[in-house]
């Protein structure tokens, strides 16, 4: 990538890693206790492994709730794109050593709690304790056609092979929880549980097929799956882990078929399988990275015309994704492969077709915001160190963003409309200060870095806000602010008002800002300025 982000004429950048993706939720091996979920609402994902950059391995670590990090690879210029999901259930805390099942306690299962998911401790608990159990009182007959497609589906698992030790181990207790579910449906067949729970076994068995095994294949497990969670949903329609688990499976299947017209289609039921995921549970950062994520792969596949639309929506789901965990590494670094992304394709096709529509060069140093804070968040990420790497000669260093904000006179906040001026403003890991004129916006920028504090005369006439002094930051439309978008920082100081020229503008100082205050509220500063000012 071209280390000049000014060049409009630069037509060959890097391509960012590839994206991020939440996961699957894997039924968990471990009988004793759960360990606690990585801050995840209601149902529990795991995160997806970076990129394809990363090794095949980290895909198995992914699925466990610290993912580790991946190994250090170098991203070149050619290969800078965005980070390739993979997919984990949404629940999976597990605990890294298997325990007997006898040890846990027989969870009841009971019809109304059909949007559980069930641990794999808990599952070969029931398998244990109620293997002689007699049929439920609602029980009723299988049809001949389910007893078929019972018998398919624990035929496709027990021909799995792991490709290890270890994966013939766990296969071994994927089967014996794969029979368990069919007894179930045997009894009951209209016990959306046990089919949830026998996707996941499928699912999970679908990981654990050896690359070079051709039968059964991968995406058969997946397909298999896919009718489980279908049928699942049809009985109990507000089961949102299933939707959510159902959109992977499809996501999974969809990257087997590469760029093609059958892989447009699958990404299409992804993505309106993860809709309907977020409007039953829309306290899910998780399915909103991932539906993002689902997009972007869409967007790829897409006819021209179609793509800038399908892109921006991506944006929106990584945004709100944001909005509700505002530390949520994945999804800050796929906003910004998404926007480089973006970038890449406006430059491609002669720049912004209107004035209003935002130039190639600040698609750029936006995203090298948003990747720059994924990095400030997990510096141990070898796929956001390299990115970094690649962009960050497209911030306004030594600060993290600069542009231009309408604001009124220092200490007036209520002046009339006709005082305030739009003047330039500088966002930096200390303070978000407003700068006068050239002379004095080279001296914030040498306060800013540390270079000097000699800033009393600046600060009588200029606005400044410090990071560690923000209470919340949030739009504002106040009909006493002048025309625009509205800005409101509000500090132990009292709120402070400010415009942006559109509400696409706004959107971007509310994430910088929110991010630096993250940042430092996780005791990242100190990275974040290494890497403005280093």
């Amino acid at each position: 990538m071209s280390q000049e982000p000014d060049s409009p004429n630069q037509s060959r950048r890097q391509p960012l890693p590839e994206n991020v993706m939440e996961q699957k939720p894997e039924p968990e091996l471990e009988p004793e206790q759960t360990p606690e979920p990585e801050q995840e609402p209601v149902s529990e994902t795991k995160e997806e492994p970076e990129s394809k950059l990363e090794a095949e391995a980290e895909r198995k670590e992914e699925r466990e709730l610290t993912p580790e990090p991946e190994p250090e690879q170098e991203v070149s210029e050619a290969d800078l794109k965005v980070e390739e999901p993979k997919e984990e259930p949404i629940q999976s805390n597990e605990d890294t050593t298997a325990t007997s099942s006898d040890q846990v306690a027989h969870p009841d299962l009971r019809k109304d709690e059909g949007n559980r998911t069930f641990t794999m401790r808990e599952l070969l608990s029931e398998l244990k304790s109620d293997e002689d159990e007699a049929g439920s009182p609602y029980s009723q007959e299988s049809t001949p056609q389910q007893i078929y497609q019972n018998n398919t589906a624990m035929e496709l698992i027990n021909s799995v092979a792991g490709a290890d030790e270890e994966g013939r181990s766990r296969q071994r207790i994927l089967i014996y929880a794969a029979k368990r579910y069919a007894n179930a449906l045997e009894r009951n067949p209209d016990d959306y549980d046990a089919l949830y729970n026998w996707a996941l076994v499928l699912q999970e068995s679908a990981d654990n097929v050896s690359p070079d095994c051709t039968s059964p294949s991968k995406d058969a497990l997946l397909e298999e799956a896919c009718r489980k969670y279908d049928e699942a949903t049809r009985l109990c329609p507000t089961l949102h882990d299933a939707y959510y688990n159902w959109a992977i499976a499809i996501s999974d299947r969809a990257k087997i078929r590469g760029r093609t017209k059958e892989a447009e289609e699958l990404w299409k039921q992804a993505t309106k399988n993860y809709e309907k995921a977020v409007q039953l549970n829309w306290n899910s950062p998780q399915a909103l990275n991932n539906w993002g994520l689902a997009l972007q792969e869409l967007s790829a596949i897409v006819p021209a015309r179609e793509k800038q639309t399908i892109v921006r929506t991506a944006i929106s789901k990584f945004r709100a994704a944001i909005q509700l965990q505002f530390d949520f590494h994945r999804a800050i670094y796929n906003l910004g492969t998404v926007l480089y992304g973006l970038a890449e394709d406006t430059l491609r096709t002669g720049g912004s077709p209107s004035p209003k529509d935002v130039s190639p060069n600040e698609l750029y140093s936006q995203s090298a915001i948003y990747i720059a804070a994924a990095h400030a968040l997990k510096p141990n990420y070898s796929v956001y160190s390299s990115a970094l790497r690649l962009v960050r000669s497209m911030l306004p260093l030594p600060h993290l963003k600069e542009g231009y904000l309408t604001a009124p006179p220092a200490g007036n906040p209520i002046a009339p409309h006709s005082d305030w001026k739009q003047s330039q403003f500088i966002l930096n890991h200390e303070a978000l200060q407003q700068a006068v004129n050239k002379a004095e916006q080279r001296q914030v920028s040498r306060s800013l870095s540390g270079r000097t504090a000699d800033v009393g005369n600046i600060d009588k006439r200029a606005i400044r806000v410090e990071i560690p002094d923000i209470v919340s930051v949030s739009a504002c439309a106040d009909l006493t602010l002048p025309p625009g978008a509205g800005l409101c920082i509000d500090t132990i100081s009292g709120p402070v008002f400010l415009v942006a020229d559109s509400w696409e503008s706004l959107d971007g100082w509310l994430d910088a800002i929110r991010l630096v205050y993250t940042i430092y509220a996780r005791g990242k500063a100190d990275v974040l300025a290494g890497i403005i000012t280093g």
